[in-house]
């Protein structure tokens, strides 16, 4: 009997030690299959809906990697950006790869955005459960215009395109009963709209009048239509609107070090918009969410502090050797 069973512990214990060698042998293939196929992983979130995504201009756009993450989760879409933009950008790659139809439109036109509804309804079968609003631009920051030396034309035009665009194309989906039930309308933010950013110039303007709107409307959508609108306040990001914001190099690599979780990327908020056009936000209305690794509660970190603090001296000139104070 004793010598049956320290043969019972022997064969344990040495397919224990097989099984010990083989996982620590494969974890490392494991670990490498899990996160290729994890990049990919649908949940289906999305899976029955229809939406319309505006201002995908290249892969590196958010409204480019939410349509496709979108589609991946079960979504049908449609695209629509400017004809200059679709005939500039990259849009017909997306709607190839989406299965998308591009509807062109000037989203500060209301008989535009009129039709992107009405054609969105008749390619979809219906009315859609979610929109994005990804469009944004600043004349004065292109001319590079400082803050006080506004061209007030060139600040209509930034109001209107990155702002009023966002009323305009509410009012238009809510007069033609576009958007379902517990539908859910995004656009996207920054903080600048709360705090001051040099650089960041009108814009900063026209993404607290786009908060502003996201909070009145979706009071009156909610209201009625059970239809959910926030806006997501997102990390500096590399796209190619970012890039036209002087010294967003730095204001990104500032942000990195700030926030406790780093900046967060396009992909990311991609991520965020898809959970918020899910049912798992069903009660989540007339907010402005931060997406951006925290930065938006701190103040200070070591890391910007030691990266920074040698320099906290020196004097910032502008282009003609005038001091920037702040």
């Amino acid at each position: 009997m004793h010598n049956t069973a320290l043969s019972v512990q022997k064969r344990v214990r040495n397919r224990t030690i097989r099984l010990a060698y083989q996982q620590k042998t494969h974890t490392f293939a494991f670990s490498n299959y899990y996160i290729e196929t994890n990049k990919t992983m649908s949940y289906n979130l999305l899976k029955g809906k229809k939406g319309i995504v505006f201002g995908a201009l290249n892969d590196k756009s958010i409204a480019w990697k939410v349509a496709v993450k979108a589609v991946e989760e079960g979504a049908q879409i449609v695209l629509s950006n400017t004809p200059m933009a679709i005939r500039m950008g990259e849009v017909a790659a997306l709607a190839k790869q989406t299965g998308a139809e591009v509807i062109a439109a000037d989203a500060t036109n209301v008989e535009d955005l009129e039709n992107v509804f009405k054609r969105a309804m008749e390619v979809l079968g219906g009315p859609v459960d979610f929109v994005l609003h990804s469009i944004g631009m600043s004349p004065n920051v292109r001319k590079k215009r400082t803050y006080d030396d506004l061209d007030y034309k060139m600040l209509g035009q930034t109001l209107d395109i990155s702002a009023i665009s966002f009323h305009k194309m509410i009012q238009a989906a809510k007069k033609l009963n576009a958007i379902a039930e517990y539908g859910s309308v995004v656009a996207l933010t920054y903080v600048a709209a709360q705090r001051t950013f040099l650089g960041y110039n009108d814009m900063a303007d026209a993404k607290a009048l786009l908060e502003s709107i996201a909070r009145s409307f979706g009071y009156i959508y909610g209201r009625e239509h059970n239809v959910r609108v926030n806006t997501i306040s997102q990390s500096p990001t590399m796209t190619t609107a970012g890039a036209g914001i002087k010294g967003m190099d730095r204001l990104y690599d500032f942000a990195n070090r700030m926030s406790p979780l780093g900046n967060a990327t396009a992909d990311e908020c991609a991520d965020y918009c898809i959970v918020m056009f899910s049912d798992l936000t069903r009660k989540v209305t007339m907010q402005n969410l931060f997406h951006d690794g925290g930065f938006s509660s701190m103040g200070m970190s070591l890391r910007a502090m030691t990266a920074y603090e040698k320099g906290i001296a020196d004097e910032y000139k502008d282009e003609e050797g005038n001091i920037i104070y702040g």
